[in-house]
């Protein structure tokens, strides 16, 4: 019996395609997003293949921590595949008490709810940018690793363990939605920096990996997605421009403007990085799945992030950003949040 929230997101929804691969007894979709729960409920009525498997889907927050643990008890659930989360960094950036509390606050909520109904095995979906982050959205993901590793540390019936990867080709905001959108209407193609560079994985790969390396994990593990070498953003718009049967360069000098499109820079946005990674510090082993690596970083104690998430849960409550702001640069050393005067305004 397997829970996924977020499950109408890209990851989530194809998490379910997955898994329903084999035939679980129960399959509890659970998603804040009426849309997105409709489209995957849809998809998966129309492709039913006389599957044994039982489907709920469930609306929800995973700020809602009752809710939750009735779900998790009433399914008798036993693997949970925690993907619920703001996503979009420059979006979290202007929103950043929301982005807070869903990412971080939803993690606590999700944990605590596992350990209280003894669920076997929790599996935190994770992302590149919570590695020295300079986002909140960076931020709050590697915030909400530490409070995967705090409970992974104390004595439960729960495996808890987390997967970190890159970008994902296709997912909603994504580049690749965007370049084709741009070069459909003729351009421009816009790219924040020349230099950019990004890791990228298909949704099936990340997904399948996803599975395995959850799988594989005993607790308190961090696995790392081997994504390859990192891609030139300059590099993948001029591919996609010619895949179109179109040319990079000026459109208002040329006489057939229609075969030509223009790339150009807006620059990094508030909290973007110039480059990604994958892994803080150097301690990294391999695993008996070449794709998948398991990594060692440091950690904080249970009772350091239940301070912290209880804090931050005042704060968020409280509409309080320089709290929030205190206590994600307390928890995340290397991270330090941009100018409090330019953000008060957007966190409510």
């Amino acid at each position: 019996s397997i829970l996924i929230t977020g499950a109408g997101g890209t990851i989530g929804s194809e998490l379910c395609r997955k898994i329903l691969q084999f035939n679980p007894r129960r399959l509890v979709l659970f998603d804040n997003s009426e849309l997105a729960l409709y489209n995957i409920e849809q998809e998966l009525a129309a492709n039913d293949s006389n599957s044994d498997t039982k489907l709920e889907f469930l609306l929800g927050s995973v700020l809602n921590k009752g809710h939750l643990s009735m779900v998790m008890d009433d399914f008798s659930i036993q693997t949970v595949y925690h993907a619920a989360a703001y996503k979009h960094v420059s979006m979290v950036e202007r929103n950043i008490i929301e982005g807070v509390r869903n990412n971080v606050l939803g993690t606590w909520y999700v944990a605590e709810a596992a350990n209280e109904n003894h669920v076997e095995k929790l599996v935190l979906i994770s992302t590149d940018k919570a590695v020295r982050a300079t986002s909140v959205m960076g931020a709050s993901k590697r915030l909400a690793e530490l409070i995967i590793q705090s409970f992974a540390i104390q004595t439960t019936d729960t495996q808890y363990c987390m997967v970190r990867f890159g970008n994902v080709l296709g997912s909603s905001g994504s580049i690749l939605p965007l370049f084709k959108r741009q070069i459909a209407q003729g351009g421009p193609v816009t790219l924040t920096h020349k230099d950019a560079s990004r890791f990228f994985m298909t949704t099936s790969e990340a997904a399948e990996l996803v599975i395995q390396a959850g799988a594989m994990g005993v607790g308190g593990d961090l696995f790392v997605l081997d994504m390859g070498e990192p891609v030139r953003i300059q590099d993948f718009a001029e591919r996609m421009i010619h895949l179109h049967g179109k040319s990079v360069g000026e459109t208002a000098d040329v006489e057939h403007p229609e075969n030509f499109i223009e790339i150009t820079y807006m620059g990094l946005h508030p909290g973007e990085k110039l480059h990604e990674e994958l892994i803080i510090g150097e301690q990294i082993t391999g695993t008996q799945h070449p794709k998948i690596m398991r990594a060692q970083e440091d950690y904080l104690d249970f009772e350091t992030v239940q301070t912290m998430c209880t804090s931050l849960e005042a704060a968020c409550a409280g509409t309080d950003y320089l709290k929030v702001k205190q206590t994600l640069e307390q928890a995340i050393p290397e991270f330090v949040i941009h100018d409090a005067v330019s953000y008060t305004h957007l966190t409510l």
